[in-house]
């Protein structure tokens, strides 16, 4: 197990915008931090009300937004434009090319969220939106896929060989994960023990195929777990 310290991440403060980057991004340049497999991007944004990313385009990448707390609006040319909400999973694939902006929905409120960018799997696709609820009932006391290639158990489709898990627990708690290949465990909010080490909001951890891993709630918390090819 490799741990990712939330401190150790990389920061950029743009007044509007405070934003965590786990791995390599923009002005922040970590060689020793680059990605992990196909996942390539965790920033964990928070946007001032009122603020946000006007249009932007982005090309053969899978994005994946999630949001803790506030509301974000998101339009695209594609003719897509919604509200996300706690516990919503947007997926956009933007293969050969799309333009989209995220808004803070509120003019008061501030907007935390995280976007997730990973590799795909096949270049050139066709652009495309899906998002999707999944209630707290869903993922209190276990793991709930979100997203995988095929959109499995009502996840949303992504294109490459992906699981992504989303897992709400209590002090005490334990639950084993699901089955990983190389995983990527990221702690959104709380304490959890992993394998004896306590790890809190905005912490990591790496692990490579077969390797065990142990969680418990410290603190009631959230976690999105990454099984990766």
């Amino acid at each position: 197990m490799i741990i990712r310290r939330s401190n150790e991440r990389g920061y950029a403060d743009h007044g509007w915008l405070r934003s965590f980057h786990t791995f390599s991004f923009a002005n922040y340049v970590d060689r020793n931090h680059m990605g992990f497999r196909a996942l390539r991007v965790i920033n964990e944004d928070r946007v001032a009300g009122g603020h946000g990313f006007g249009a932007h385009p982005h090309r053969n990448m899978e994005i994946i937004s999630y949001v803790l707390e506030g509301e974000m609006e998101h339009k695209d040319n594609m003719g897509n434009g919604e509200v996300m909400r706690p516990g919503d999973v947007q997926r956009m694939s933007a293969g050969t090319g799309v333009l989209h902006s995220e808004f803070n929905h509120s003019k008061q409120n501030e907007l935390h969220f995280l976007q997730i960018w990973i590799e795909p799997k096949q270049l050139g696709i066709k652009p495309s939106y899906e998002q999707k609820a999944f209630p707290t009932v869903e993922r209190q006391g276990q793991w709930r896929l979100v997203a995988s290639q095929e959109g499995h158990d009502g996840s949303v489709s992504i294109n490459q060989d992906l699981n992504l898990y989303s897992g709400l627990f209590s002090a005490g708690e334990q639950v084993a994960p699901p089955p990983s290949r190389y995983a990527w465990l990221h702690v959104v909010n709380g304490e959890m023990d992993v394998n004896g080490e306590t790890l809190s909001a905005g912490d990591a951890a790496a692990f490579q195929p077969e390797e065990s891993i142990n969680l418990t709630g410290k603190a009631a918390g959230e976690v999105l777990l990454f099984d990766l090819a």
